[in-house]
């Protein structure tokens, strides 16, 4: 059992994520911003189920909070939903960028587009400066627009006396790797 939870604020300059993972009698959280080297710690609890009960409320303190579910990177096995989502947000962003109108419409379609795409800006985030052109949006619109036509991972049927077939592995589509030159203006 684990999950990955962003909070994202660009007017508060928060970008930060918090995950965990119940493995055995042990509950492991790691918590940053995005992008940048995790905390961790490990709550030892004994039995499996201590730390599920303590997982369950953990996730639950975080979301009245303001977290919600993400990925830490977009791949093809991300809901076609989240993956047209973004790609509606970035439409909405692109023309604020166009016009250099950064008002609450695209701090909003920002905000939003941050906790599908989970993304590192830094440690001072300006958010008028997360785009500077219409072409990074561009770019990113084409790199979900790829993960659209990426087939997902296919399940093959195993029968006695049969090879499984081979699988396409899914499209990976990590933005914090991208972002090493992408995001280098920050």
């Amino acid at each position: 059992m684990e999950i990955y939870l962003v909070f994202v604020d660009a007017i508060q300059n928060s970008n930060k994520f918090w995950a965990a993972i119940v493995e055995d009698g042990n509950l492991t959280v790691q918590w940053g911003r995005v992008g940048y080297q995790a905390q961790t710690k490990i709550h030892t609890l004994g039995n499996h189920q201590r730390a599920i009960t303590k997982f369950h409320n953990l996730v639950a303190e975080k979301k009245a909070k303001g977290y919600s579910e993400s990925q830490p990177e977009i791949d093809a096995s991300r809901s076609v939903v989240d993956i047209r989502r973004a790609i509606q947000l970035l439409n909405i962003i692109r023309p604020a960028v166009a016009l250099q109108n950064f008002g609450d419409t695209y701090i909003s379609a920002l905000n939003e587009y941050l906790k599908i795409v989970p993304t590192p800006l830094g440690m001072q985030i300006d958010y008028h400066r997360v785009y500077r052109t219409v072409a990074d949006i561009d770019y990113q619109q084409e790199l979900l627009n790829s993960l659209l036509t990426t087939p997902a991972p296919q399940v093959a049927a195993v029968t006695v006396g049969h090879a499984p077939e081979a699988t396409a592995e899914p499209k990976v589509v990590s933005l914090k790797t991208i972002s090493k030159n992408f995001w280098r203006h920050l």
